[in-house]
């Protein structure tokens, strides 16, 4: 399976563009996939000097209704016009940072029929699976981190049940595509114990403590590998680096094959 980063917090290169938000490109033994398309067209520049063609690929999935991870919708359904999009129902909830800010989608493009609204559970085929994980108990709670939605018209905080998760099991290896982690990295570990895990953890806005001394070593006692990015930090990705050698940055640009 080879994983490229068409966008990031970080780029690899001078001539590969950044920004605050997620795009990975997944090539497995049958597939090309597009995971989250960033905030704006910039993945669609950097994976045309990857080499990268986006019209080839056949399936495209959005983790949840954030525009950091959605906001190059648009700019996909243009390069590509025949690959299903899997977004969970309630991706196009309204979302936001605080209660001024939003930070959902665009809703124009709600009801287009490319989109594959997806619930608990659903099967892509092939090993593929994408699971939102709403019923399942958080034992570690990380809290809505200011975030909220907004529901029967009063903003109440984000429970993320627009999240899912993409487990890609292939040649006996269980990889796991978590974008942001909003429902808890120690959790989503917990439910699937991947070999790999692929994704953000949120921990961007904590400080270099204790507590996420003890994040890293909780991480360190599972048999997995952390292929990190995006809302973890690049701070706290170095400090939790200390704690475990399981853990690893990706970068806009960057390439890796399991």
């Amino acid at each position: 399976m080879k994983i490229t980063a068409l966008v990031e917090n970080t780029s690899c290169s001078p001539v590969i563009g950044y920004e605050h938000g997620l795009s990975l490109y997944i090539e497995t033994e049958k597939h090309k996939m597009l995971f989250d398309m960033g905030q704006s067209g910039i993945f669609a520049e950097n994976a045309e000097k990857l080499g990268i063609d986006l019209s080839k690929a056949d399936i495209a999935v959005l983790s949840h209704g954030h525009y950091d991870h959605g906001g190059g919708l648009t700019r996909f359904m243009e390069i590509n016009d025949t690959a299903p999009i899997y977004l969970s129902r309630y991706a196009f909830e309204p979302h936001y940072n605080g209660t001024e800010k939003y930070i959902g989608l665009d809703t124009a493009v709600k009801g287009s029929e490319r989109l594959r609204f997806t619930d608990e559970e659903y099967s892509l085929g092939d090993g593929m699976t994408l699971y939102a994980c709403n019923e399942r108990k958080r034992r570690f709670d990380f809290g809505a981190a200011n975030l909220n939605t907004v529901r029967n018209g009063s903003f109440v905080p984000e429970d993320f049940r627009h999240e899912q998760y993409l487990l890609i099991e292939e040649k006996g290896r269980r990889v796991l595509f978590s974008a942001c982690s909003h429902k808890g990295i120690l959790n989503i570990v917990e439910w699937f114990r991947p070999d790999y895990l692929v994704g953000g953890f949120h921990f961007m806005k904590l400080d270099c403590s204790e507590r996420l001394e003890a994040y890293a070593e909780q991480l360190d006692r599972y048999d997995t590998e952390y292929y990190t990015c995006h809302c973890t930090g690049e701070e706290q990705f170095a400090f939790m680096r200390k704690f475990t050698k399981r853990l690893h940055y990706l970068s806009a640009g960057q390439t890796i094959e399991i």
